[in-house]
């Protein structure tokens, strides 16, 4: 047994750095800081502004931001992480060891909601920040502003982002800094707004002003960056969040007192197109606010981006999503580049540009996504206190006021539905869709898979790789197996060595790879069956490790050597002293026969099908040369048929 370990998460977890708190300010924090660009101004954008709503809004953004972001996701979600990595994948992972089958349900619909707020939060966030010029000329159009910023955002992802990375954490810095600065005069003119830190302003709003509990879903839009925070913690440690976020939080509140402040000074009529935001910027440094604002509107889009790569790659490693190519342009720890989920991610915010064209109007979409995926945390963050042995009250607890909090801004939320909301929800279906197709399709392939011992078939397999009269195919031959149990082997396998068209090989090789649920792990298992004959390597690798399976094998074989457990040499006499051949075989299991499946197994079936032509090959799955690849289609089912009793004529 072999092992690699990741040696920096150890490290990253236990210190707090400067640097450190540095960079968690340009990943962590790019949504739920550019919130106050249009979440108290989405409230009275047709609202009157009066004081009992001002200071009700206020309070409840407040208290949002503790309530959802700093206890729930701060100080409770970040203590379930699986080996320093969060998520909602990464605390999946961790409780599967409950053995609850349907727990993967609240995960992949949180995982699709995540991914579908992932294409409406770059064009919102970079609109409202371009829209700050219309201060300056009304009648300016931004929509293609807005669209040559995304374009260029997605377009420079295949080079990676190690350089402009550097420059996240001083201009986020400056940000949160303009953030306090704004709103700290309108606070000093106006304390009366300090009312607002009392939760009684909100409840009072929320039951009793007319209608008011319809601006939660306005309100909601201040904590969207919550999820991304929780999924963003292996990238920078707990301890720097935690000293982060009290940062990053009292400019945030600073900002909203400052907003309420400010409309506490113009009660009157709605603001209508005026952007609350921009308004308390004197003209003099309104250029230089807003190139700092679509600066971080364009890291919180980056950080979006990269979470959406990170939480495809755990859905891949953890079989929830169809195998992609990843690409990983630099060294840097967690950069990854997903080349068809850029198109998918792209195409979506321009389409979302496009179509509704003003920030105002794409707030009807923003949140509905990001509450399912709130109340699916919820879920498995209960589970994982019952993990923990937690009191039941203290479970029943946190089933009841995030129940209750979390659902009344989702029930505000779907009032939106007409309005734009459902394209999030269309967006997060089609997510899904993919996830459970996927899901279902790998679980009927392996329903057909049949499995024989593989003791049965040793005698025969060591004859056939000594039997001189058939022309040997490889010195050294590689079947990958999805049977777990190392004394079974698929008969497809056995069909492919014996029936199909014999292959003769000195040494045989049954590859079996398991992705564990913690994040870093690299270890395999070789056990020798056959001496010289036939050998079986188990890899156990975390769902963040590239299965680049071909550099992998050849470590594990060098080892074999080295421990003189195989001979890798060729056994023809004159090439006694080259090293031979490899050659791998994939099997790609087919249904020709699918027309006798049930519908609903039809239709899994086509959708996978679909689905495995959309992804990357077995070979890019597994980092394989074309050169020493044979991919051979194996049916999977054959249907039994009557007796044909045919006549001659």
């Amino acid at each position: 047994m072999t092992t690699t370990t990741h040696p920096t998460t150890t490290s990253l977890h236990q210190r707090i750095t400067a640097a450190g708190t540095l960079i968690a300010l340009g990943i962590v924090y790019g949504d739920i800081g550019t919130s106050p660009l249009y979440t108290v101004r989405g409230v009275f954008v047709s609202r009157p502004v009066t004081e009992d709503v001002v200071l009700g809004t206020v309070s409840a953004v407040i208290w949002t931001l503790t309530l959802l972001t700093t206890v729930k996701y701060v100080l409770l979600a970040m203590r379930a992480d699986n080996h320093g990595e969060g998520g909602i994948l990464s605390l999946y992972a961790l409780l599967r060891r409950l053995r609850l089958r349907w727990l993967y349900v609240p995960a992949i619909v949180g995982a699709a909601a995540l991914l579908a707020d992932g294409i409406i939060t770059p064009p919102i966030s970079v609109a409202s920040a371009i829209e700050g010029l219309r201060v300056l000329k009304p009648d300016l159009n931004t929509v293609p502003i807005v669209l040559v910023i995304i374009v260029g955002l997605f377009g420079f992802q295949q080079f990676g982002t190690a350089v402009i990375g550097r420059l996240f954490g001083p201009v986020m810095l400056v940000f949160f800094s303009m953030l306090a600065v704004l709103g700290l005069p309108y606070v000093l003119r106006e304390p009366g707004i300090l009312r607002a830190l009392n939760p009684y302003y909100a409840l009072h709003m929320v039951t009793q002003l007319p209608g008011a509990f319809w601006l939660l879903g306005s309100i909601f839009l201040c904590s969207t960056g919550a999820e991304a925070l929780y999924a963003d913690m292996g990238h920078v440690g707990r301890r720097n969040i935690y000293l982060s976020w009290t940062f990053v939080k009292i400019c945030l509140v600073i900002n909203y007192l400052g907003q309420g402040a400010w409309l506490l000074q113009h009660l009157g009529r709605p603001l209508g197109e005026q952007n609350l935001f921009f308004e308390m910027i004197p003209r003099w440094g309104l250029l230089p606010a807003i190139g700092l604002c679509t600066l971080a509107t364009i890291i919180a889009s980056q950080a979006l981006i990269s979470g959406s790569y990170t939480l495809v790659i755990e859905a891949l490693r953890l079989n929830f999503w169809p195998k992609v190519k990843v690409r990983y342009p630099t060294e840097l720890r967690g950069q990854a580049y997903v080349p068809s989920l850029t198109w998918l991610l792209g195409l979506g915010c321009v389409g979302v540009v496009l179509y509704f064209r003003e920030s105002s109007r794409m707030e009807a979409a923003f949140g509905l996504a990001v509450t399912i995926t709130m109340l699916s945390t919820t879920v498995l963050l209960a589970y994982y206190l019952r993990l923990r042995r937690a009191a039941t009250g203290w479970v029943l607890l946190l089933l009841a006021v995030y129940f209750t909090v979390e659902g009344s801004f989702l029930v505000a939320n779907l009032r939106k539905f007409p309005q734009g909301g459902w394209l999030s929800v269309l967006l997060g279906s089609l997510l899904l869709l993919v996830m459970v197709s996927w899901i279902q399709g790998r679980r009927l392939f392996r329903d057909f898979n049949k499995y024989v011992p593989l003791t049965e078939w040793l005698p025969r397999l060591r004859a056939l790789s000594y039997d001189e009269t058939m022309p040997r195919l490889a010195t050294n031959l590689v079947y990958f197996t999805d049977s777990e149990n190392p004394k079974l082997v698929e008969n497809a396998i056995m069909h492919s060595i014996f029936r199909k068209s014999p292959k003769r090989a000195d040494v045989y090789y049954l590859l079996h790879v398991t992705t564990t649920d913690e994040p870093y792990t690299c270890t395999y298992h070789a056990e020798v069956i056959l001496p010289n004959d036939l050998v079986r390597i188990d890899f156990h690798l975390g769902f963040r490790v590239d299965h680049a399976i071909n550099y992998m094998f050849r470590q594990v074989v060098t080892d074999l050597v080295k421990a003189g457990k195989i001979d890798i040499r060729s056994r023809y006499a004159s090439l006694r002293d080259e090293v031979g051949d490899f050659q791998f075989v994939i099997l790609n299991r087919t249904l020709p026969y699918a027309h006798s499946l049930s519908g609903w197994q039809w239709l899994v079936a086509r959708l996978s099908g679909a689905l495995r032509w959309l992804g990357a090959s077995p070979q890019q799955s597994f980092g394989l040369d074309n050169s020493s690849l044979t991919l051979e289609n194996i049916p999977l089912l054959t249907p039994e048929r009557p007796e044909l009793h045919l006549t001659q004529v």
